[in-house]
């Protein structure tokens, strides 16, 4: 989609090659060294030194800002007990779970009080429970902070966690706004979902078009978008009229049918 390569643009890893970019209201072409001293990345591959501790591992990156070490030391291990991490102060990272691991890299990126955090994609690979957690820590340093800017292709973590949200697909951005905006703009106030045969298909989209009803096929799953706030009148039991199905569903809609909506949901070839 373009995610991490925009990322990596915003917190200096590479240059853009066209147009400009302001970070902190900064050129990122002109004034690199100035917004990377005060911004916090949490990249992808955490980049953690596997043969030091995971104190060291924050007081080695506090001397890259020029914090002095006592300092950074204390700061060091506040930030290890507000990540539930003082336990293992003195434990190498390569014996840390990949949960540890990626609140270690978030410490990190706090150590010099950045005005910003990127995170990208934070919460992949990790089993429900560390993800979740991050999500709470996250919106807890969220109104602290004010801003963070985070990578995700999980549309749950976005939808949770994020109050603005832009969907990006093949590097073009295709929508901007909160969650709530998104869902009622694009999806609606309701779904309901049906399956039916091939052979049954043709029919039932006949009826939802002439009833200018607003749906999508995933499959042999049909959902149909009602907006009850743009028209009264849209009403489950009217589609429960046209249908008959017997796996049938009425639901909440969700930022994830807003992103199949507008980049699709079938599987593409990567391309390097």
């Amino acid at each position: 989609a373009g995610k991490s390569s925009l990322m990596k643009m915003m917190y200096g890893s590479s240059l853009p090659t066209d147009g400009e970019l302001y970070v902190l209201g900064l050129n990122s072409r002109q004034s690199l060294r100035e917004i990377k001293a005060r911004i916090g990345v949490v990249p992808q591959e955490d980049g953690l030194d596997q043969e030091f501790t995971a104190l060291e591992n924050l007081q080695i990156f506090a001397r890259f800002h020029e914090i002095d070490s006592r300092i950074a030391t204390q700061r060091a291990t506040e930030l290890l007990q507000l990540m539930k991490l003082e336990e293992y102060s003195d434990r190498y990272v390569n014996v840390m779970s990949g949960g540890m691991k990626r609140r270690l890299a978030i410490a990190r990126s706090m150590i010099n009080h950045p005005d910003l955090i990127f995170l990208d994609e934070p919460t992949t690979g990790l089993d429900p429970q560390a993800r979740h957690w991050i999500w709470e820590f996250l919106g807890r340093i969220k109104v602290e902070m004010g801003t963070l800017i985070m990578t995700t292709h999980y549309m749950e973590e976005a939808e949770k966690v994020c109050d603005r949200i832009a969907i990006i697909d093949q590097g073009k951005l295709l929508a901007l706004g909160s969650p709530r905006e998104l869902i009622l703009e694009k999806i609606g106030t309701e779904v309901i979902e049906f399956e039916a045969e091939s052979k049954d298909l043709p029919y039932y989209l006949q009826r939802l078009k002439e009833n200018k009803l607003d749906y999508q096929v995933l499959g042999k799953t049909v959902g149909v978008h009602l907006h009850k706030e743009k028209n009264p009148e849209q009403e489950g039991r009217k589609v429960l009229s046209l249908i008959s199905s017997p796996l049938m569903t009425m639901r909440q809609p969700n930022l994830n049918d807003v992103f199949l909506k507008l980049a699709g949901h079938d599987l593409r070839e990567q391309t390097k």
